[in-house]
Protein backbone atom coordinates (compact mmCIF):
# COMPACT_ATOMS: atom_id res chain seq x y z
CA UNK A 1 0.00 0.00 0.00
CA UNK A 2 1.60 3.33 -1.00
CA UNK A 3 1.00 6.93 0.97
CA UNK A 4 -0.93 9.86 0.11
CA UNK A 5 2.56 11.19 -1.27
CA UNK A 6 5.58 9.16 -3.10
CA UNK A 7 7.48 8.61 -0.14
CA UNK A 8 8.10 5.67 2.21
CA UNK A 9 5.79 6.02 5.28
CA UNK A 10 8.02 3.76 7.59
CA UNK A 11 10.96 1.81 8.16
CA UNK A 12 12.10 -1.38 6.39
CA UNK A 13 11.02 -3.79 8.47
CA UNK A 14 12.72 -7.59 8.44
CA UNK A 15 13.42 -10.63 10.24
CA UNK A 16 17.15 -11.60 11.52
CA UNK A 17 18.83 -14.63 13.55
CA UNK A 18 21.31 -12.58 14.51
CA UNK A 19 22.63 -8.82 15.78
CA UNK A 20 24.40 -8.51 11.76
CA UNK A 21 25.66 -4.90 11.20
CA UNK A 22 22.96 -2.97 13.01
CA UNK A 23 24.21 0.62 14.81
CA UNK A 24 21.55 -0.05 17.76
CA UNK A 25 20.26 -3.04 20.03
CA UNK A 26 16.91 -2.42 21.47
CA UNK A 27 15.93 -4.25 24.23
CA UNK A 28 13.14 -4.70 26.61
CA UNK A 29 13.16 -4.38 30.41
CA UNK A 30 10.53 -5.44 32.90
CA UNK A 31 10.47 -4.03 36.36
CA UNK A 32 10.78 -6.36 39.00
CA UNK A 33 11.14 -6.47 42.39
CA UNK A 34 14.65 -6.57 42.66
CA UNK A 35 15.37 -4.11 39.87
CA UNK A 36 15.31 -4.71 36.08
CA UNK A 37 15.28 -7.54 34.11
CA UNK A 38 15.64 -8.13 29.69
CA UNK A 39 12.81 -9.12 28.32
CA UNK A 40 12.23 -11.88 27.76
CA UNK A 41 14.51 -13.33 30.05
CA UNK A 42 15.34 -16.33 28.11
CA UNK A 43 15.18 -15.67 24.67
CA UNK A 44 17.86 -14.87 22.68
CA UNK A 45 20.83 -15.58 25.34
CA UNK A 46 23.24 -17.13 22.77
CA UNK A 47 22.76 -13.43 20.21
CA UNK A 48 24.14 -11.42 24.03
CA UNK A 49 26.38 -14.05 24.57
CA UNK A 50 28.80 -12.89 27.52
CA UNK A 51 27.57 -9.52 27.31
CA UNK A 52 24.35 -10.23 28.89
CA UNK A 53 25.02 -9.90 32.50
CA UNK A 54 27.71 -6.67 31.74
CA UNK A 55 24.51 -4.63 30.33
CA UNK A 56 22.24 -5.29 33.24
CA UNK A 57 24.48 -4.30 35.85
CA UNK A 58 25.30 -0.87 33.38
CA UNK A 59 21.34 -0.32 32.70
CA UNK A 60 21.31 -0.38 36.56
CA UNK A 61 23.97 1.21 37.09
CA UNK A 62 23.05 4.41 35.35
CA UNK A 63 18.92 3.98 36.71
CA UNK A 64 17.26 2.53 34.53
CA UNK A 65 14.27 0.95 36.22
CA UNK A 66 11.70 -0.63 33.61
CA UNK A 67 8.98 1.26 34.31
CA UNK A 68 6.68 1.19 31.01
CA UNK A 69 7.81 3.51 28.46
CA UNK A 70 11.05 4.62 29.87
CA UNK A 71 14.02 4.87 28.10
CA UNK A 72 17.89 4.60 28.87
CA UNK A 73 20.59 4.48 26.19
CA UNK A 74 24.16 3.19 27.24
CA UNK A 75 26.73 2.62 24.88
CA UNK A 76 26.85 -1.22 24.14
CA UNK A 77 29.17 -3.57 25.80
CA UNK A 78 32.09 -5.02 24.01
CA UNK A 79 31.52 -7.72 21.57
CA UNK A 80 28.27 -6.92 20.95
CA UNK A 81 28.71 -5.74 17.46
CA UNK A 82 26.76 -2.15 17.93
CA UNK A 83 27.45 1.11 19.36
CA UNK A 84 25.05 1.60 21.95
CA UNK A 85 22.25 -0.16 23.47
CA UNK A 86 18.76 1.74 24.00
CA UNK A 87 16.30 0.06 26.55
CA UNK A 88 12.88 0.36 26.80
CA UNK A 89 10.66 -0.15 29.89
CA UNK A 90 8.04 -2.98 29.64
CA UNK A 91 7.06 -2.38 33.08
CA UNK A 92 5.37 -5.23 35.11
CA UNK A 93 6.24 -8.66 33.36
CA UNK A 94 2.46 -10.02 33.73
CA UNK A 95 1.16 -6.44 32.71
CA UNK A 96 3.20 -6.22 29.80
CA UNK A 97 0.20 -7.38 27.06
CA UNK A 98 0.92 -7.02 23.55
CA UNK A 99 -0.74 -3.21 23.54
CA UNK A 100 2.48 -2.38 25.69
CA UNK A 101 5.03 -4.22 23.41
CA UNK A 102 3.09 -2.10 20.44
CA UNK A 103 3.52 1.04 22.89
CA UNK A 104 7.03 0.71 24.01
CA UNK A 105 8.15 -0.31 20.72
CA UNK A 106 6.62 2.83 19.70
CA UNK A 107 8.33 5.03 22.12
CA UNK A 108 11.83 3.62 20.88
CA UNK A 109 11.41 4.09 17.12
CA UNK A 110 10.60 7.65 17.49
CA UNK A 111 13.46 7.99 20.02
CA UNK A 112 15.91 6.35 16.94
CA UNK A 113 15.71 9.14 15.09
CA UNK A 114 19.05 9.73 13.12
CA UNK A 115 19.65 5.72 13.61
CA UNK A 116 20.31 3.97 10.16
CA UNK A 117 19.78 0.20 11.13
CA UNK A 118 18.28 -1.38 14.87
CA UNK A 119 17.89 -4.64 16.33
CA UNK A 120 15.71 -5.34 18.80
CA UNK A 121 14.92 -8.17 21.08
CA UNK A 122 11.08 -7.19 21.26
CA UNK A 123 10.35 -9.56 18.91
CA UNK A 124 10.76 -11.62 21.69
CA UNK A 125 7.49 -10.80 23.46
CA UNK A 126 5.52 -9.97 20.17
CA UNK A 127 6.59 -9.86 16.88
CA UNK A 128 3.77 -8.71 15.00
CA UNK A 129 3.06 -5.88 18.36
CA UNK A 130 6.48 -5.05 18.10
CA UNK A 131 6.70 -4.70 14.55
CA UNK A 132 3.81 -2.40 14.26
CA UNK A 133 4.98 -0.20 17.15
CA UNK A 134 8.44 0.82 15.55
CA UNK A 135 6.73 1.27 12.27
CA UNK A 136 4.08 3.86 13.72
CA UNK A 137 6.28 5.48 16.33
CA UNK A 138 8.91 6.04 13.51
CA UNK A 139 5.82 7.53 11.37
CA UNK A 140 6.36 11.50 10.55
CA UNK A 141 5.02 13.55 8.47
CA UNK A 142 7.37 16.31 6.51
CA UNK A 143 6.06 16.69 3.11
CA UNK A 144 5.46 20.39 3.45
CA UNK A 145 8.59 21.35 5.00
CA UNK A 146 11.47 22.61 3.21
CA UNK A 147 15.18 24.84 3.62
CA UNK A 148 15.79 25.51 7.37
CA UNK A 149 12.77 23.58 8.52
CA UNK A 150 12.99 20.12 6.47
CA UNK A 151 14.38 17.57 8.67
CA UNK A 152 18.35 16.89 8.98
CA UNK A 153 20.05 14.08 8.76
CA UNK A 154 20.01 12.86 12.73
CA UNK A 155 16.41 14.29 12.61
CA UNK A 156 15.47 11.63 9.90
CA UNK A 157 13.46 8.60 11.12
CA UNK A 158 15.23 5.27 11.85
CA UNK A 159 15.47 3.65 7.89
CA UNK A 160 15.51 -0.10 8.85
CA UNK A 161 14.75 -2.34 12.26
CA UNK A 162 15.54 -5.63 12.10
CA UNK A 163 14.11 -8.45 14.80
CA UNK A 164 15.33 -11.20 16.06
CA UNK A 165 13.93 -14.36 15.55
CA UNK A 166 14.66 -17.91 16.63
CA UNK A 167 15.30 -19.91 12.73
CA UNK A 168 15.27 -17.81 9.57
CA UNK A 169 11.83 -19.05 8.66
CA UNK A 170 10.48 -17.66 12.14
CA UNK A 171 7.45 -15.38 11.91
CA UNK A 172 7.21 -14.33 7.96
CA UNK A 173 3.31 -14.55 8.09
CA UNK A 174 2.85 -12.30 10.85
CA UNK A 175 5.51 -9.59 10.35
CA UNK A 176 3.83 -9.80 6.92
CA UNK A 177 0.13 -9.43 8.71
CA UNK A 178 1.97 -6.37 11.12
CA UNK A 179 3.64 -4.19 8.18
CA UNK A 180 -0.02 -4.69 6.41
CA UNK A 181 -1.81 -2.79 9.11
CA UNK A 182 0.70 -0.60 9.79
CA UNK A 183 1.42 0.60 6.55
CA UNK A 184 -2.79 1.48 6.49
CA UNK A 185 -2.63 3.36 9.40
CA UNK A 186 0.32 5.18 8.19
CA UNK A 187 -1.90 5.87 4.83
CA UNK A 188 -4.49 6.93 7.06
CA UNK A 189 -2.52 9.33 8.75
CA UNK A 190 -0.85 10.57 5.64
CA UNK A 191 -4.60 11.60 4.59
CA UNK A 192 -5.34 13.39 7.60
CA UNK A 193 -2.32 15.68 7.81
CA UNK A 194 -2.28 16.21 4.50
CA UNK A 195 -3.56 19.99 4.62
CA UNK A 196 -6.97 21.28 2.88
CA UNK A 197 -5.28 23.20 0.39
CA UNK A 198 -3.73 20.03 -1.17
CA UNK A 199 -6.97 17.42 -0.07
CA UNK A 200 -10.06 18.97 -1.12
CA UNK A 201 -13.09 16.46 -2.14
CA UNK A 202 -11.96 16.24 -5.92
CA UNK A 203 -8.72 15.15 -4.92
CA UNK A 204 -9.33 13.13 -1.98
CA UNK A 205 -11.69 10.76 -4.01
CA UNK A 206 -8.73 10.83 -7.08
CA UNK A 207 -5.95 9.30 -4.72
CA UNK A 208 -8.17 6.98 -3.18
CA UNK A 209 -9.11 5.83 -6.60
CA UNK A 210 -5.25 5.36 -7.32
CA UNK A 211 -4.86 3.65 -4.68
CA UNK A 212 -8.08 1.05 -5.03
CA UNK A 213 -7.37 0.28 -8.86
CA UNK A 214 -3.59 -0.13 -8.40
CA UNK A 215 -5.16 -3.13 -5.75
CA UNK A 216 -7.02 -4.11 -8.77
CA UNK A 217 -10.32 -3.00 -6.72
CA UNK A 218 -13.78 -1.91 -8.66
CA UNK A 219 -14.08 1.83 -7.68
CA UNK A 220 -17.06 4.27 -8.61
CA UNK A 221 -16.79 7.92 -8.22
CA UNK A 222 -19.81 10.16 -8.63
CA UNK A 223 -19.16 14.24 -9.28
CA UNK A 224 -21.59 16.93 -8.35
CA UNK A 225 -23.33 16.47 -11.76
CA UNK A 226 -24.00 12.27 -10.64
CA UNK A 227 -24.74 13.00 -7.06
CA UNK A 228 -28.02 15.76 -8.17
CA UNK A 229 -29.19 12.89 -11.19
CA UNK A 230 -28.85 10.34 -8.06
CA UNK A 231 -30.79 12.40 -5.29
CA UNK A 232 -27.90 12.43 -2.84
CA UNK A 233 -29.42 16.07 -1.27
CA UNK A 234 -27.59 15.42 2.14
CA UNK A 235 -23.85 15.43 0.51
CA UNK A 236 -25.14 18.24 -2.37
CA UNK A 237 -26.13 20.40 0.55
CA UNK A 238 -23.27 20.22 2.57
CA UNK A 239 -20.98 20.78 -0.29
CA UNK A 240 -22.81 23.40 -2.18
CA UNK A 241 -21.27 26.55 -0.10
CA UNK A 242 -17.59 25.32 -1.60
CA UNK A 243 -16.26 26.31 -5.18
CA UNK A 244 -14.86 22.22 -4.54
CA UNK A 245 -17.71 20.68 -5.24
CA UNK A 246 -18.40 16.80 -3.24
CA UNK A 247 -17.64 13.72 -4.07
CA UNK A 248 -19.04 9.84 -3.45
CA UNK A 249 -16.45 7.01 -3.42
CA UNK A 250 -17.32 3.24 -3.66
CA UNK A 251 -14.46 1.03 -3.34
CA UNK A 252 -15.35 -3.15 -3.81
CA UNK A 253 -13.23 -5.96 -2.46
CA UNK A 254 -14.57 -9.22 -3.32
CA UNK A 255 -13.50 -12.24 -1.26
CA UNK A 256 -16.55 -14.01 -0.13
CA UNK A 257 -20.27 -14.48 0.37
CA UNK A 258 -20.28 -12.62 3.58
CA UNK A 259 -20.32 -8.57 3.13
CA UNK A 260 -19.48 -5.90 5.31
CA UNK A 261 -20.73 -2.57 4.13
CA UNK A 262 -17.99 0.59 5.48
CA UNK A 263 -19.06 3.96 5.70
CA UNK A 264 -16.46 7.00 6.25
CA UNK A 265 -17.17 10.77 6.98
CA UNK A 266 -14.91 12.68 4.45
CA UNK A 267 -15.45 16.51 5.09
CA UNK A 268 -12.03 17.72 3.57
CA UNK A 269 -12.34 20.83 5.98
CA UNK A 270 -15.10 22.06 8.34
CA UNK A 271 -15.66 25.71 9.24
CA UNK A 272 -19.22 24.65 10.29
CA UNK A 273 -20.38 26.84 7.33
CA UNK A 274 -23.12 29.68 7.78
CA UNK A 275 -23.16 28.39 11.46
CA UNK A 276 -19.26 28.83 11.84
CA UNK A 277 -16.81 27.69 14.45
CA UNK A 278 -14.56 29.81 16.50
CA UNK A 279 -11.26 30.61 14.51
CA UNK A 280 -9.55 29.42 17.44
CA UNK A 281 -8.10 26.20 16.39
CA UNK A 282 -10.02 25.94 13.59
CA UNK A 283 -7.53 24.68 11.56
CA UNK A 284 -8.07 21.48 13.48
CA UNK A 285 -10.78 20.73 11.24
CA UNK A 286 -8.25 19.59 8.47
CA UNK A 287 -8.82 15.82 10.35
CA UNK A 288 -12.68 16.08 9.60
CA UNK A 289 -12.34 13.61 7.12
CA UNK A 290 -10.35 10.78 9.13
CA UNK A 291 -13.15 8.60 9.36
CA UNK A 292 -13.22 8.42 5.37
CA UNK A 293 -9.58 8.39 5.38
CA UNK A 294 -9.66 5.29 7.90
CA UNK A 295 -12.26 3.31 5.75
CA UNK A 296 -10.66 3.53 2.82
CA UNK A 297 -7.14 2.44 4.22
CA UNK A 298 -8.67 -0.44 5.58
CA UNK A 299 -10.60 -1.90 2.57
CA UNK A 300 -7.67 -1.68 1.00
CA UNK A 301 -6.03 -3.31 3.68
CA UNK A 302 -8.60 -6.28 3.40
CA UNK A 303 -8.24 -6.98 -0.05
CA UNK A 304 -4.05 -7.10 1.06
CA UNK A 305 -4.75 -9.57 3.63
CA UNK A 306 -7.07 -11.61 1.50
CA UNK A 307 -9.87 -11.99 3.44
CA UNK A 308 -12.40 -14.50 2.50
CA UNK A 309 -15.41 -11.55 3.12
CA UNK A 310 -16.79 -8.80 0.68
CA UNK A 311 -15.91 -5.29 1.77
CA UNK A 312 -17.67 -2.30 0.47
CA UNK A 313 -16.54 1.52 1.15
CA UNK A 314 -19.22 4.00 0.57
CA UNK A 315 -17.56 7.31 1.56
CA UNK A 316 -19.10 10.73 1.06
CA UNK A 317 -16.84 13.74 0.57
CA UNK A 318 -17.23 17.25 0.84
CA UNK A 319 -16.16 20.64 2.00
CA UNK A 320 -18.24 23.09 4.53
CA UNK A 321 -17.77 26.34 3.51
CA UNK A 322 -19.64 29.66 4.16
CA UNK A 323 -20.64 31.29 1.04
CA UNK A 324 -23.87 32.66 -0.54
CA UNK A 325 -24.54 29.23 -2.45
CA UNK A 326 -24.37 27.57 1.51
CA UNK A 327 -26.83 26.10 2.72
CA UNK A 328 -28.67 27.92 5.49
CA UNK A 329 -30.09 27.19 9.38
CA UNK A 330 -33.76 26.97 8.50
CA UNK A 331 -33.20 24.63 4.90
CA UNK A 332 -35.06 21.36 4.24
CA UNK A 333 -33.13 19.19 2.30
CA UNK A 334 -34.01 15.87 0.84
CA UNK A 335 -31.46 13.27 1.71
CA UNK A 336 -30.89 9.59 -0.44
CA UNK A 337 -34.01 7.71 -0.81
CA UNK A 338 -36.31 10.02 0.33
CA UNK A 339 -36.38 11.27 4.22
CA UNK A 340 -36.57 15.15 4.31
CA UNK A 341 -34.37 17.09 6.76
CA UNK A 342 -34.48 20.38 8.73
CA UNK A 343 -31.10 21.75 9.15
CA UNK A 344 -30.65 23.77 11.88
CA UNK A 345 -27.20 23.85 12.63
CA UNK A 346 -24.68 23.85 8.94
CA UNK A 347 -22.26 22.46 11.28
CA UNK A 348 -23.97 19.26 12.21
CA UNK A 349 -23.16 18.66 8.71
CA UNK A 350 -21.59 15.01 9.02
CA UNK A 351 -24.46 13.28 9.85
CA UNK A 352 -25.99 14.53 7.00
CA UNK A 353 -23.64 13.34 4.08
CA UNK A 354 -23.37 9.97 6.53
CA UNK A 355 -26.85 9.42 5.60
CA UNK A 356 -26.28 9.49 2.04
CA UNK A 357 -24.03 7.06 2.45
CA UNK A 358 -25.67 4.75 4.83
CA UNK A 359 -29.12 4.70 2.56
CA UNK A 360 -26.75 3.68 -0.32
CA UNK A 361 -24.67 1.17 1.29
CA UNK A 362 -27.91 -0.79 2.56
CA UNK A 363 -28.91 -1.36 -1.14
CA UNK A 364 -26.19 -3.70 -1.16
CA UNK A 365 -27.60 -5.73 1.42
CA UNK A 366 -24.93 -5.80 3.74
CA UNK A 367 -24.66 -8.59 6.89
CA UNK A 368 -22.77 -5.93 8.35
CA UNK A 369 -22.87 -1.68 8.43
CA UNK A 370 -19.93 0.04 10.03
CA UNK A 371 -20.02 3.83 9.91
CA UNK A 372 -16.86 6.11 11.54
CA UNK A 373 -16.71 9.63 11.54
CA UNK A 374 -15.11 12.62 13.40
CA UNK A 375 -18.81 13.31 14.39
CA UNK A 376 -19.34 15.42 17.22
CA UNK A 377 -17.65 17.66 19.83
CA UNK A 378 -19.29 15.79 22.69
CA UNK A 379 -17.76 12.32 22.33
CA UNK A 380 -14.46 14.44 23.66
CA UNK A 381 -17.11 15.64 26.62
CA UNK A 382 -17.81 12.37 27.37
CA UNK A 383 -15.63 10.26 26.59
CA UNK A 384 -12.03 12.27 26.32
CA UNK A 385 -9.36 12.33 23.44
CA UNK A 386 -8.78 8.94 23.60
CA UNK A 387 -11.94 6.79 24.05
CA UNK A 388 -14.04 6.25 20.60
CA UNK A 389 -17.60 5.90 21.24
CA UNK A 390 -19.13 3.21 19.62
CA UNK A 391 -23.39 2.91 19.01
CA UNK A 392 -25.09 1.04 16.96
CA UNK A 393 -27.30 -2.57 17.23
CA UNK A 394 -26.63 -3.57 20.84
CA UNK A 395 -25.10 -7.27 20.53
CA UNK A 396 -22.75 -5.87 17.42
CA UNK A 397 -21.70 -2.68 19.50
CA UNK A 398 -20.44 -4.49 22.27
CA UNK A 399 -18.76 -7.24 19.78
CA UNK A 400 -16.84 -4.24 18.44
CA UNK A 401 -15.98 -2.68 21.67
CA UNK A 402 -14.67 -5.35 23.17
CA UNK A 403 -12.14 -6.26 20.36
CA UNK A 404 -11.62 -2.29 19.50
CA UNK A 405 -10.39 -3.22 23.81
CA UNK A 406 -8.80 -6.01 22.93
CA UNK A 407 -6.57 -4.54 20.24
CA UNK A 408 -5.91 -1.43 22.77
CA UNK A 409 -7.74 1.38 20.73
CA UNK A 410 -9.76 1.00 23.31
CA UNK A 411 -13.74 1.74 22.22
CA UNK A 412 -16.29 1.97 24.39
CA UNK A 413 -19.85 0.90 23.85
CA UNK A 414 -22.71 3.52 24.40
CA UNK A 415 -26.30 3.80 24.77
CA UNK A 416 -28.80 5.08 22.09
CA UNK A 417 -31.63 5.83 24.79
CA UNK A 418 -34.92 6.23 23.15
CA UNK A 419 -36.33 9.54 25.37
CA UNK A 420 -33.74 11.53 22.56
CA UNK A 421 -35.47 10.55 19.98
CA UNK A 422 -38.14 12.83 20.15
CA UNK A 423 -35.53 15.84 20.08
CA UNK A 424 -34.92 15.40 16.85
CA UNK A 425 -38.00 15.80 15.28
CA UNK A 426 -39.23 18.51 12.96
CA UNK A 427 -42.02 20.76 12.85
CA UNK A 428 -41.34 21.28 9.37
CA UNK A 429 -39.86 17.84 7.94
CA UNK A 430 -39.33 14.37 9.00
CA UNK A 431 -36.17 15.20 11.10
CA UNK A 432 -33.67 17.93 12.72
CA UNK A 433 -30.56 17.18 12.02
CA UNK A 434 -29.86 18.30 15.38
CA UNK A 435 -31.26 18.43 19.28
CA UNK A 436 -32.47 21.85 21.15
CA UNK A 437 -29.97 21.37 23.67
CA UNK A 438 -26.70 19.82 24.36
CA UNK A 439 -27.52 17.37 26.52
CA UNK A 440 -26.15 13.41 24.73
CA UNK A 441 -25.06 15.42 22.01
CA UNK A 442 -22.89 12.25 20.84
CA UNK A 443 -26.07 9.76 21.31
CA UNK A 444 -29.01 11.88 19.38
CA UNK A 445 -26.22 12.03 16.38
CA UNK A 446 -26.10 8.19 16.59
CA UNK A 447 -29.90 8.11 17.12
CA UNK A 448 -30.18 10.31 13.68
CA UNK A 449 -28.02 7.89 11.78
CA UNK A 450 -29.88 4.99 13.08
CA UNK A 451 -32.84 6.24 11.01
CA UNK A 452 -31.21 5.56 8.03
CA UNK A 453 -29.50 2.03 8.44
CA UNK A 454 -31.96 -0.57 7.15
CA UNK A 455 -33.35 -3.26 9.61
CA UNK A 456 -32.24 -6.20 10.54
CA UNK A 457 -28.43 -5.66 9.68
CA UNK A 458 -25.49 -5.48 12.51
CA UNK A 459 -24.45 -1.96 12.76
CA UNK A 460 -22.01 0.01 14.39
CA UNK A 461 -21.52 4.03 14.49
CA UNK A 462 -17.74 4.84 15.76
CA UNK A 463 -17.44 8.48 16.46
CA UNK A 464 -13.57 9.23 17.21
CA UNK A 465 -13.64 13.05 17.00
CA UNK A 466 -10.81 12.99 19.70
CA UNK A 467 -8.92 10.05 18.99
CA UNK A 468 -8.52 10.40 15.12
CA UNK A 469 -6.85 13.69 15.35
CA UNK A 470 -3.83 14.01 18.48
CA UNK A 471 -3.15 18.09 19.43
CA UNK A 472 -1.22 17.02 22.37
CA UNK A 473 2.74 15.54 22.55
CA UNK A 474 3.80 12.12 21.24
CA UNK A 475 2.57 8.93 23.43
CA UNK A 476 3.02 5.04 22.37
CA UNK A 477 3.23 4.77 18.81
CA UNK A 478 1.14 7.88 18.42
CA UNK A 479 2.84 11.03 17.30
CA UNK A 480 1.67 14.49 16.99
CA UNK A 481 -1.41 15.21 13.99
CA UNK A 482 -3.37 12.19 12.42
CA UNK A 483 -3.38 9.11 14.37
CA UNK A 484 -5.00 6.03 12.06
CA UNK A 485 -7.75 5.59 14.58
CA UNK A 486 -9.85 3.31 14.33
CA UNK A 487 -7.90 0.87 11.34
CA UNK A 488 -6.75 -1.58 13.72
CA UNK A 489 -9.99 -1.95 15.40
CA UNK A 490 -11.83 -2.29 11.81
CA UNK A 491 -9.49 -5.07 10.11
CA UNK A 492 -9.70 -6.80 13.77
CA UNK A 493 -13.63 -6.43 13.35
CA UNK A 494 -13.44 -7.93 9.47
CA UNK A 495 -11.30 -10.32 11.46
CA UNK A 496 -13.58 -11.74 13.46
CA UNK A 497 -16.89 -11.46 11.12
CA UNK A 498 -14.76 -13.41 8.48
CA UNK A 499 -13.97 -16.17 11.21
CA UNK A 500 -17.45 -17.06 11.47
Amino acid sequence: MTGVADRSLGPELVRVVGIGDADVLVVGLFSGAEGPELAPSDAFEDVLGDARDGLIEQLRAVGAKGKAEELTRVPAPEGLGVTSVLAVGLGAAEKADAEQVRKSAGVAGRALAGVGTAVTTLSGLDLGAAAEGFYLGAYTFTSFKSGKSAPKPDEQPVRRVEFLVPTPESGEQELFRAQAIAEAVATTRDFVNTPPSHLFPAEFASRAQQLAEAAGLEVEVLDEKSLAAGGYGGILGVGKGSSRGPRLIRITYRGGDKKVALIGKGITFDTGGISIKPAANMEIMTSDMGGAAAVIATTLLAARLSLPITVIATVPMAENMPSSTAQRPGDVLTQYGGITVEVINTDAEGRLILADAIVRAGEDDPDYLIDVATLTGAQMVALGTRTPGVMGTEEFRDRVARISQRIGENAWAMPLPTELRADINSKVADLANVAPHRYGGMLSAGLFLKEFVPENVGWAHLDVAGPAYNTGSPFGYTGKGGTGVPVRTLIAVLDDIAAE
